[in-house]
């Protein structure tokens, strides 16, 4: 095991002009490269706002008097742990300085996995993962793997299982008791096409308090382009058009694999074994503490003219109640808000039921603490726009441990691969499109538990409508117990008549989490606080109902993001965060999702780009067709065919009127006329 790291001592006398030209440098370690023209120039010393790779991951200097400065981080979910990596790794701090603050009796946060075969497993959810990940993958480049020997880490680990591996789906969409559905293309005709370019076009400040079903079209909301949509990343229409456009922007790049999955990679085990186990090991390692069963109730903030500082930190550690005095250099990071509080569980006999008092966040919790953060000053937002309506923000998962039987019969026909090889399953979630509960599952990589044995499949089951009656169980899920559940989506496979072999077969286990999409609840400037409020002299807030400039919420980047954006801020380390991968702007990635979008068809003026740029060095960058090869861009057609159906359409009506009617359908979408 690694022994517990000092801060070390470094002389750079012999770089003491450069050092010192460093530290008299004014680095914003956010920048927002939306808002940056992109050049070079004598103003350019550091990277682009948004370079990923090998140049970003410069280790910075230790600043002053770090050795004698501790941290105190409230909550150990991938926010804080990874808060307590770039302490150490970026900021020197010896872990022995570092202390996380756990409400529970484990780590983690919402990154769980546990059980068992006998009882049942369970995971509450799982992570959907991106190559472009800068951020995460840059902590897990340096995290000794869990099942290889050094020098190799999770990164490495992660990399040999999905290189090899390739994920995807051949059953995204399943309809009328187990049929599958076309999901080969988006659906989107070119009016609905040009209320995704509306969104794209406008502003982030335009959007606020805007849902999805208010900017959008009822014919957009039932196209298999919002199918994959809002199963895929668990979005309601009554949700933040505002994330959907981040979303957008931050994705683009993956937006000719959303129908079949192929943009995704996964990890070989659940996400608390994958991540957060030889995440915690390494910080043990380094001699970070823990404290478990500590629910932090309050800060005490002294206030100044323009300066919020943090002095103490109120607990109830083992129910009794405790003042952490903070020193006048020390740290702390808050995990505000969370989206699995408050979960509540069943099984296959009983129904999860919510002790919440008038669907309230219970008293100590992390959404507590944000509101009684929020009553101090303004600049800690407002965390009721995000947990009080729960209704809006709730959805049931289920977890099945199964041994053979007609369902995992039919998970095979469905799947990939045999599930029980170790590969890809089903690459990603099954969509029942007829489900009145919009019930989705997924079989991911088995074994999901080291421990699992090689006889059982877990699989794990979420829908997204709860007041609404099942197609076969008359009640809405929230009523439900486990068998009810699994038998609703027997009859969504058509597997009703062997029914009572699964439940037999299986194992269920329930939770109903009522904030788990509290972060994409409709928004508005000032309803965030940023990851160093304004004034806050030693306090981050981190996790998923943080403000940055361009990042999602409900992934592990967001999270790590914020963390590593608050432990450079209150520690002056001149280094960036880079902001998100740029795929957007990349001309290749336009052009694919462009004709991805156009249901993967030539969109128009692709023939005149085949026309300028087939034959030429830059040909690689024009998407191909179905079924087409590099070779297919050499032949003629295309423009020709373009311009005839141009042609065409205007000598059908020599008064113009369709096209004129379609030209001004498409201006009015795009000044957001209805």
């Amino acid at each position: 095991m690694t022994r517990p790291t000092a801060a070390p001592r470094i002389d750079s006398a012999r770089l003491k002009t450069h050092v010192d030209a460093l530290n008299a440098l004014a680095v914003d370690c956010s920048p927002d490269a939306s808002s940056i023209h992109l050049h070079n120039g004598r103003d350019t010393s550091l990277p682009p706002a948004d370079l990923h790779g090998s140049y970003t991951n410069n280790r910075p200097l230790p600043t002053e008097g770090i050795a004698d400065r501790h941290a105190y981080i409230v909550g150990s979910g991938i926010a804080g742990l990874a808060a307590a990596f770039f302490l150490i790794r970026d900021g020197h701090m010896p872990g022995a300085n570092i202390t996380l603050l756990e409400a529970l009796k484990v780590e983690g946060g919402a990154l769980d996995g546990s059980g068992n075969a006998e009882e049942g497993y369970l995971i509450r959810g799982g992570r959907e993962m991106d190559m472009t990940y800068q951020n995460f993958w840059d902590v897990f480049s340096e995290i000794p793997a869990l099942e290889l020997p050094a020098p190799f880490t999770v990164l490495d680990e992660y990399r040999i299982v999905n290189d090899a591996d390739k994920n995807y789906s051949k059953a995204r969409l399943l309809e009328k008791q187990g049929q599958l559905k076309d999901f080969s293309t988006m659906g989107l005709s070119k009016l609905r096409q040009l209320e995704l370019i509306r969104l794209l076009l406008a502003r982030k400040e335009d959007l606020d308090d805007i849902t999805v079903e208010e900017w959008f079209s009822q014919d957009f909301l039932n196209t298999n382009f919002y199918m994959f949509w809002r199963t895929m990343f668990a979005f309601q229409n009554w949700h933040s058009v505002l994330e959907m456009k981040l979303y957008m922007h931050r994705f683009l790049h993956l937006m000719d694999g959303l129908n079949d999955m192929t943009a995704l990679v996964f990890p070989k085990y659940n996400q608390y074994d994958s991540f957060v186990r030889p995440l915690m090991a390494w910080l043990k390692a380094q001699g970070v503490k823990t404290q478990y069963n500590t629910i932090v109730l309050d800060l005490q903030i002294e206030a100044g003219d323009k300066t919020l500082t943090t002095t103490a930190i109120q607990c109830r550690h083992n129910d009794k109640e405790e003042t952490i005095n903070i020193g006048a250099r020390d740290l702390v990071f808050v995990t505000t808000g969370s989206i699995v509080e408050d979960t509540a569980y069943g099984d296959g006999d009983t129904v999860p039921q919510l002790t919440l008092a008038e669907h309230s966040p219970a008293a100590g919790s992390g959404w507590q603490l944000w509101k009684n953060l929020a009553l101090k000053s303004p600049v800690f937002g407002r965390p009721e726009k995000f947990c009080g309506n729960v209704p809006a923000s709730m959805w049931e998962s289920a977890t099945l441990t199964c041994t053979h039987s007609a369902l995992t019969d039919k998970i095979k026909a469905l799947s990939v691969n045999d599930p029980y090889s170790g590969k890809t399953a089903s690459g990603g979630i099954i969509t029942f499109t007829d489900s009145s509960w919009l019930m989705s599952f997924t079989v991911n990589r088995q074994p999901h538990f080291p421990d699992q044995p090689a006889d059982v499949l877990v699989v794990w089951v979420y829908a997204l409508i709860m007041d609404k009656p099942g197609d076969f169980i008359k009640k809405p899920m929230v009523e439900c117990t486990g068998n009810e559940i699994l038998t609703e989506m027997c009859f969504h496979l058509g597997l009703i008549e062997q029914v009572d072999e699964v439940i037999a077969a299986s194992k269920v286990r329930t939770a109903l989490m009522p904030y788990i999409t509290g972060q994409f609840m409709p928004r508005a400037k000032g309803d965030r606080p940023w990851v160093v409020p304004a004034g806050c002299s030693n306090l981050a807030c981190l996790g998923q109902f943080v403000e940055t400039h361009n990042d999602v919420v409900f992934t592990l980047e967001s999270s790590v993001r914020t963390a590593r954006i608050g432990v450079y801020s209150l520690l002056g380390i001149k280094k960036q965060v880079p902001d998100i991968f740029p795929g957007q702007y990349d001309i290749r990635r336009l052009l694919r999702a462009t004709r991805t979008l156009n249901n993967d068809e030539a969109f128009l003026g692709e023939g005149i780009l085949r026309r300028l740029l087939g034959g030429t060095y830059f040909e690689h960058i024009l998407p191909l067709g179905p079924d087409e090869k590099p070779e297919d861009l050499h032949k003629p057609g295309m423009f020709e065919q373009q311009l005839s159906a141009l042609r065409t359409m205007f000598e059908k009506s020599q008064t113009l009127d369709a096209p004129k009617k379609w030209i001004q359908a498409a201006i009015d979408t795009l000044r957001g006329r209805r």
